[in-house]
């Protein structure tokens, strides 16, 4: 008999899925060890926020064989988090998330290794995107959902019947909770709905009228939107807030605690002022959990093709009981963004700054200080200043020439749009044609497609 039993390995659960043959299989799955080591060596997972969900999901991508990940984060640690962030301690505070979060991680699961990067996403170029296999989501923002999606779908090329080519498709697995709620779903761009196509599945953010603020605040929210919305104005004249500096945030808080002693309405704390200023999603932790598991499983799903993934929106409810659905969402097969892309029609003479100015009058577009990419060559960058001094010259010369003298192809715009009277980044893919070179003919512009 021997002296000490065979300690199980810890890819045991992860070698039932990859090991062996099933019916419910992706088309391509070929089981075996091969597959195992595949996936830890090759496949590269961006995990986009570092916060609740974020680190649940780090930890289950590292306990489930993924070696090669990725996070980004522009939040540092508050002591607000550490309730449900479990990946924090109170020596973290005031340190960014992505960076404790991977050094955790790390720190835990041997083998797997984790680059952070602390800032926004809107500030890594298109490029930085393209190098994962799969995106997963887990924000709080309807913004940067829509952000991300852009991008994910910027990838993606139609043939000529404007069937997407699977190549140049970019997976996404997006998770989300609010409070005993939440939601799981894949999106495969240009085969499933992206974020745009179902963008109805969230309500509007709620907004107060600006005279209840004013004259009779009644509620704790709506003597911090007056700080926010009315006092900041009239203090800090034509000084745009931003909900991303402490120091804004602290002044709208302590502005509100006046407002709500001088009415008599108690419950104003520096927490509640960023949820409402930020629109900040309550979370628990066990939710979290749920949520991340559900998405994990499906990035190993496509990472690997043990199964097939879920047709497409999982819901959670542990509310009352425990309830979950599956809704199979229909593709906007006219979308702005997996689609593909917005029409334009061009003369051969027209310049790049004349383009520029033409999407933020063009009825779809509506796109202001726009910056344009094509084939990964940026053509004209609003910044950072050195990109923006060194594609200048190009403003003075025809798109046409600058893009090789290509009668059609494809562009990539991202600028800022207005949506909800909130502007927001957003990143657009163009189909550009110009007219008469070639036997191109009159077809119909953007604005009638």
């Amino acid at each position: 008999m021997a002296d000490t039993e065979a300690q199980p390995s810890r890819s045991r659960d992860l070698d039932k899925l990859l090991l062996r043959p099933g019916n419910l299989v992706g088309a391509n799955f070929d089981p075996g060890e091969e597959l195992r080591d595949d996936l830890a060596k090759y496949a590269k997972v961006l995990v986009v926020g570092a916060g609740g969900l974020g680190c649940e999901l780090l930890k289950d991508l590292a306990l489930s064989g993924f070696q090669n990940l990725e996070v980004i984060d522009m939040d540092r640690i508050e002591v607000t988090n550490l309730n449900r962030q479990f990946l924090f301690r109170f020596e973290d505070v005031g340190k960014p998330k992505a960076e404790v979060a991977a050094k955790r991680v790390m720190e835990r699961v041997s083998g797997v290794n984790i680059k952070p990067h602390y800032g926004r996403i809107e500030d890594k170029e298109i490029d930085f995107y393209s190098d994962f296999s799969i995106i997963a989501l887990g924000l709080d923002s309807i913004e940067a959902r829509s952000y991300i999606n852009a991008v994910a779908c910027s990838f993606l090329e139609y043939d000529s019947d404007d069937k997407a080519r699977e190549e140049t498709i970019k997976p996404m697995v997006d998770g989300g909770t609010e409070g005993f709620k939440g939601h799981a779903r894949v999106i495969l761009p240009g085969v499933t709905p992206c974020f745009e196509c179902t963008i109805w599945l969230f309500p509007p953010q709620v907004k107060f009228p600006l005279c209840t603020l004013a004259e009779t605040p009644r509620t704790a929210a709506h003597c911090i939107e007056y700080a926010h919305l009315i006092k900041w104005d009239e203090v800090h004249s034509g000084k745009a807030f931003d909900p991303d500096d402490p120091e804004h945030m602290k002044w709208v808080y302590n502005e509100a605690v006046k407002r709500a002693e001088l009415f008599g309405i108690p419950g104003v704390t520096y927490s509640l002022t960023q949820g409402v200023v930020k629109n900040i999603i309550p979370a628990i932790a066990s939710t979290n959990a749920i949520i991340s598991a559900a998405c994990t499983l499906e990035t190993l799903k496509l990472a690997s093709g043990c199964s097939k993934t879920l047709s497409n929106y999982l819901t959670y409810n542990g509310a009352e009981g425990l309830h979950t659905k599956v809704t199979e969402f229909v593709r906007d097969k006219d979308c702005l963004v997996c689609g593909p892309g917005v029409l334009i029609e061009l003369e051969t003479s027209i310049t790049l700054q004349k383009f520029i100015g033409l999407l933020e009058e063009h009825p779809k577009l509506l796109l202001s200080k726009a910056s344009v990419t094509h084939q990964r060559n940026n053509l004209y960058m609003q910044a950072p200043p050195v990109l923006e001094e060194m594609t200048r010259s190009n403003l003075s010369l025809p798109l046409f020439d600058l893009m090789g003298k290509t009668t059609k192809t494809t562009l990539h715009v991202t600028g800022t749009t207005s949506k909800n009277d909130k502007k927001t980044s957003a990143l657009r893919k163009l189909r550009v044609v110009f007219k008469g070179v070639d036997g191109v003919t009159d077809m119909d512009t953007a604005g009638g497609a």
